[in-house]
């Protein structure tokens, strides 16, 4: 009986670290997507202002 509740707070034990180790990388991984969200906020405004700027210069060039 006594090795049974031994190897059940091993158990027990085991499934709480890999826990807490899930919850990190859950958290890591959050802050990771958050970050390249932001980054491709940023590069889709930078191609947005970069094909503005090329149809204006198109717009500017003589037709032939």
């Amino acid at each position: 009986m006594n090795t049974e509740f031994a190897q059940l707070e091993v158990q027990l034990e085991q499934l709480i670290a890999q826990y807490e180790r899930l919850k990190a990388d859950n958290l890591e991984l959050r802050g990771r997507v958050s970050r390249l969200e932001a980054d491709n906020r940023k590069l889709s405004d930078k191609v947005r202002l970069a094909a503005d700027r090329l149809e204006r210069l198109l717009d500017q060039l003589p037709e032939a």
